[in-house]
């Protein structure tokens, strides 16, 4: 039997656990000793559909962060049942626009085009998703970031795409 990795290329386990890193309310990383301000459920052991349903709680209330983490577990649930891009779409939809409230145009342009990219390559009313409507908002929000009449920024207007 392999016996367990360690250093760098090791794997996390009950004996060698990696520490909760505290974070912003934007995800960002703070310093060791600082209390964390982001509180997220431990999606790992949550189900696809209540991850899905969790990120799409989290979009609504403008938490573009837990959105993201929730549908980047639903993604990584999904493989092999076919649904697996359009988690992906949707938790790099959530990494935009928390991109776009830190500032980053270039990641909030990307990354929308990106998720908006697979979202549409699926039919109108997957999982209940206008995903037409919703990738044609993705567009539109990148495109409005790089024109400049959607300043990025922790004021950025941008009203959550329904889901």
């Amino acid at each position: 039997m392999p016996q367990e990795a360690t250093g760098k290329t090791g794997v996390p386990s009950d004996a060698r656990q990696k520490p909760e890193r505290p974070r912003d309310e934007l995800g960002r990383p703070l310093p060791w000793g600082e209390a964390s301000m982001l509180h997220l459920p431990d999606f790992d052991a949550m189900s696809l559909h209540d991850n899905d349903r969790a990120a799409r709680k989290f979009l609504a209330e403008r938490n573009y962060f837990g959105a993201h983490e929730a549908w980047e577990t639903a993604w990584k649930q999904a493989k092999g049942t076919g649904d697996e891009e359009l988690f992906k779409g949707l938790s790099q939809m959530g990494a935009g626009y928390v991109h776009l409230l830190r500032g980053n145009a270039h990641g909030a342009i990307t990354l929308l085009r990106r998720g908006a990219s697979r979202v549409g390559s699926y039919p109108v009313g997957t999982k209940g998703i206008d995903t037409a409507a919703l990738a044609g908002r993705m567009e539109a929000d990148a495109a409005a970031v790089e024109d400049g009449s959607l300043l990025p920024g922790p004021q950025a207007t941008a009203v959550p795409p329904a889901v």
